[in-house]
């Protein structure tokens, strides 16, 4: 009895203010008029797929069953052409090749030839699913041939403190793209469109070399702070002070973004290369594409603050971010083993600070709640997983390893967000180890929704006010379907209802008799039957 009282406290005379204020929150309702409905993120690929050349048939075929799931945009893997054909495109080489051509030696990306992505795009155009790009515009890999400039050593430590004077050196920065010529971009790239090295090809000496002499101004300073400058992260990086760099890629970005007809792009190691040029891109990219083109800055920190001054201070909230110490909130809870507060987990976050602008991932641990959390929650953007529903490729077995549990429940959470998860928010976050929210719908999706969450051993209990509107109506857990051994809740002649949740899981509530609530556990039929389907993947077992 006692585990069942953990997150039930009997009301006393100083919460009847606070319960006065819950019960008159959802006549205020802002949102209640709002037309939109809600939007999911689809990261289409993990790491470890196989360089089979063959993801974007992969994608086209699994989109109607995303699409039905409620994802209504897929984030692409950088499809350009890499440094060598099992690249996975962050080793960029062409951003003009889109496996068109023979290079690297290779004419389709480890992702497919030009020929599949355009047939996904014109399906996923079909069935109105937005395609996101992933852009890695930081730096360039894989040159063609050395070329001899003068440079000086920094400490890999303090990357704005020299220590060796200038010297030459030979350093892999020409690009000549011999396999494509001039289709699509004339522009070849040699030293001074650079402004640091990893490499001393001469000396056969790896450490990172800033690119000195006439009119090279040294590393960017609208760059992350780290290491006193961050502007060097990897391979030849691009100086964004020299304009024919400039040039170039805001013309791809035009050429890429009119002739895939995409919706948005994420920036790669946006920590890492001028930040004053990532808003000129994007202004110039919803110029010349899409008014509402979507960026998405991958500026990895976990300091709030500094991610708060790049999304609103220096992108002027031009630029969505990923919510990284939201991730780090879940992993710390997660190892903390039933110990963590739970209240705590949204605390010092993108999402709390600007929501608007998080987009929102999670860690494999506390990986049920944490889906709960950024699916049906009113902050932030949610982005859901490859891996979490087709397994991550295993190549030494041949096979891809999934959570047979996760891949149930997520299509059920994605159905909820997209047809109950809307209107005012009430958050019951009094229980350090248990805590709910409401969503009191909208005129669109007026029915609703009640979560818990629990990360201690034992069932507990949240009582929650859903609306006198719903008394006497019966909500039923959507999770676990008929399987639900936590049978059925009344809503009370108050509007109160006392929902369950067993211990270090999830439970969501609906009205049983709202429309729609049937669709919720339909079967997902895109997972391993769609990869095994074409022959590709293998096996879908579990570990």
């Amino acid at each position: 009895m006692h585990s069942l009282l953990w997150c039930f406290r009997p009301r006393k005379r100083r919460d009847l203010h606070d319960w006065k204020q819950i019960e008159g929150q959802p006549s205020r309702s802002p949102p209640w008029h709002d037309p939109n409905d809600n939007t999911l993120l689809f990261e289409g690929f993990e790491w470890h797929i196989p360089s089979d050349n063959r993801h974007w048939r992969r994608l086209q075929r699994a989109l109607p069953a995303l699409h039905a799931i409620g994802v209504d945009s897929v984030w692409l893997p950088p499809g350009c052409k890499a440094m060598n054909p099992s690249g996975n495109g962050y080793d960029i080489y062409d951003l003009y090749d889109l496996g068109e051509f023979d290079q690297k030696g290779c004419t389709a990306t480890k992702w497919g030839s030009f020929a599949d992505l355009e047939a996904l795009m014109e399906d996923a155009h079909a069935i109105g699913v937005g395609v996101y790009w992933d852009a890695v515009l930081n730096h360039k890999a894989g040159a063609d041939f050395p070329e001899r400039f003068e440079a000086v050593k920094v400490d890999s430590q303090r990357r704005d403190v020299e220590i060796a004077t200038p010297q030459e050196i030979s350093g892999w920065t020409g690009f000549s793209f011999s396999g494509r010529g001039p289709a699509h971009s004339a522009q070849e790239y040699h030293w001074y469109h650079f402004s640091g090295v990893d490499w001393d090809d001469a000396a056969k000496e790896n450490a990172i070399f800033r690119i000195c002499g006439a009119g090279k101004p040294g590393w960017a300073e609208d760059v992350g702070r780290e290491l006193g400058n961050y502007d060097y992260l990897m391979f030849a990086d691009l100086d964004y002070s020299h304009p024919e760099v400039r040039a170039d890629v805001l013309r791809w970005g035009t050429w890429i973004g009119q002739r895939l007809g995409l919706k948005g792009m994420r920036l790669d190691a946006a920590k890492h290369f001028s930040m004053r040029f990532q808003k000129a891109f994007a202004a110039h990219m919803r110029a010349t594409t899409d008014p509402d083109f979507v960026v998405i800055g991958e500026y990895w920190t976990g300091d709030v603050q500094e991610l708060v001054r790049y999304v609103q201070t220096e992108m002027e909230g031009t630029v969505v971010a990923v919510d990284a110490p939201l991730v780090h909130n879940f992993s710390r809870v997660s190892l903390e083993k039933g110990r963590g507060d739970l209240r705590r987990v949204l605390r010092g976050t993108l999402v709390e600070r600007c929501g608007a602008n998080a987009l929102n991932t999670i860690t494999p641990d506390f990986k049920l709640l944490a889906y709960a959390l950024i699916l049906l929650r009113q902050e932030g953007r949610p982005c859901l997983f490859y891996g979490d529903l087709y397994g991550i490729w295993d190549a030494q077995t041949q096979q891809a390893h999934r959570d047979p549990a996760y891949a149930y429940h997520l299509p059920i959470l994605t159905r909820t967000r997209k047809l109950f998860a809307y209107g005012e928010q009430q958050d019951y976050f009094d229980q350090a180890h248990c805590i709910g929210f409401v969503r009191y719908g909208n005129a669109r999706h007026p029915a609703g929704l009640a979560c818990v969450l629990s990360n201690a051993p034992g069932r507990a209990t949240k009582r929650m006010y859903v609306g006198q509107r719903h008394a006497q109506a019966t909500w039923t857990e959507v999770l676990e379907g008929d399987s639900s051994k936590m049978g059925a809740v009344v809503i009370d002649a108050r509007g109160y209802g006392e929902f369950p949740v067993e211990g270090g899981g999830v439970s969501v509530w609906v009205d049983a008799a709202a429309p729609d609530r049937g669709r919720l556990n339909d079967p997902f039929f895109a997972n391993a039957v769609i990869m095994t389907s074409m022959g590709i993947y293998g096996k879908v077992s579990k570990r």
